[in-house]
């Protein structure tokens, strides 16, 4: 596939009988964006059942880390499929399971050997990694961040804290989590500026939390995203990560790093939390792990993650097939792809900072690697919410060949698979300005 194309109105006739197929049969919860409806996929392209082909610059929501069908990638399904397809790790062993236990030992920040439980999905990892607290802590309380996605299963989703649509209806949730605001200087929730304020957000958590309300003493982790993802790709000031961790390690109260969508190379560094120096006590990883396959982790020091026999475990977690596509991914992001993401990840966030000088809709862009997002705004001085202009424009985006995403309440996020080129880079920054100027004219 070389190219975006699109010959049909969208979606197309087989297109739209496959939609109309899935709202007779699919739950309705499904958050779809536009009706996009994907046949097959190769490298950075996406081609729906009418023959049009797409430029996919949000590779699954961050997941598809080599792209659609990667050679490499294929060829280790196959040969996996061959031979094993499944057998449950929970109560037998083998190799494939343990090798990828060893390379994220390896992988990770932090010295010394790591111990790794293996899930299906980031909520899983996440659910994981709260009991994994719990149970070395013996503390009943957590902190997270407003605006964190952390999954949609009732233990994470006591942490998540994106939209309330994803919250409504299923209260009471796991107790004892508190919600404090992230660090978004652009939209600081103190009203202060970066460089002349004094990082209430982390002071808030001695001088106000630990002060009158959560004994820190009871508080068994904190979880934050290195970089919000749902949330709106919200990038941290430098020194964030580095105060929290200096707050937490005085009350021994653990770090959980949430890097299921900014991990495994997508920000130029192997895990996220790496551009802050900050060793983290616990790691949840999924989405780009296995470039498309199901599989997740939590990753911890052996002296924490010391539970015993029976205290968590999974059916299909480890399963062999998404072990070896997690192993080929890995040493495709560490021959090249990681690096690769730092050089085009620069170069499409230059040009969208040159499309937000140009265009009064587009403001704070910002972004490691290739995980950049940008707010669509009403005036960039009162930085007003857009989110109709935002979707207008992902789907008018999507309509001249280019896959984008919103996220947040009126941000655009790009995440392209990180065998991404640089035609790839100024075809999406040509489309998407396209849509901008267009919808600019028509609000």
């Amino acid at each position: 596939m070389k190219g975006p194309r699109v010959r049909t109105e969208l979606p197309g006739p087989k297109g739209q009988a496959i939609v109309d197929l899935d709202k007779t049969y699919i739950s309705p919860s499904y958050p779809r964006s536009y009706p996009m409806v994907v046949a097959k996929g190769e490298g950075m392209y996406m081609e729906d059942p009418d023959g049009n082909r797409f430029l996919d610059f949000i590779a699954g929501i961050a997941t598809v880390t080599t792209g659609h069908c990667h050679p490499a990638i294929v060829k280790a399904i196959k040969r996996q499929a061959e031979t094993l397809i499944h057998t449950c790790g929970t109560d037998f062993y083998y190799e494939q399971q343990a090798a990828i236990a060893k390379k994220l030992s390896d992988i990770c920040p932090g010295d010394g050997q790591k111990r790794v439980f293996l899930t299906n999905s980031g909520t899983e990892s996440v659910e994981a990694a709260i009991k994994l607290a719990r149970y070395k802590t013996k503390r009943p309380l957590y902190l997270a961040f407003y605006n964190g996605f952390h999954g949609r299963s009732m233990g994470s989703l006591s942490f998540t804290s994106t939209k309330t649509v994803q919250r409504k209806g299923f209260f009471p949730l796991v107790p004892g989590v508190t919600h404090i605001p992230f660090a978004n200087c652009y939209r600081c929730a103190y009203g202060q500026t970066y460089g002349k304020c004094d990082f209430e957000c982390v002071k808030i958590l001695e001088d106000v939390l630990f002060r009158g309300a959560v004994p820190p003493e009871e508080v068994a982790a904190l979880i934050s995203e290195p970089i919000q993802g749902e949330g709106g790709y919200v990038v941290p000031p430098a020194e964030f990560f580095g105060k929290i961790k200096e707050v937490l390690d005085r009350y021994g109260i653990l770090f959980i790093a949430d890097e299921i969508q900014s991990g495994m190379g997508r920000t130029g560094k192997m895990m996220a939390i790496e551009h802050w120096g900050v060793v983290p006590d616990i790691i949840t990883l999924a989405k780009g792990l296995a470039s498309g396959m199901p599989l997740g982790a939590c990753v911890a020091p052996r002296d924490l993650m010391d539970w015993p026999s029976g205290a968590h475990a999974n059916t299909f977690g480890g399963n062999p097939i998404s072990c070896v596509a997690a192993l080929e991914t890995i040493r495709l992001i560490e021959e090249g792809l990681m690096e690769n993401a730092v050089r085009q990840g620069q170069r499409l966030l230059d040009g969208l900072l040159q499309i937000q000088k140009d265009h009064q809709l587009i403001d704070r862009v910002n972004g490691k690697g290739l995980m950049v997002g940008l707010e669509v705004v009403k005036d960039k001085a009162t930085k007003e919410y857009a989110p109709q202009e935002r979707t207008a424009i992902v789907t008018r985006a999507w309509q001249k060949g280019l896959i984008c995403f919103g996220c947040g309440v009126s941000t655009i996020r790009f995440s392209p698979p990180l065998i991404v080129e640089s035609e790839h880079i100024d075809t999406c920054l040509q489309i998407f300005e396209e849509a901008v100027t267009e919808v600019e004219k028509e609000f």
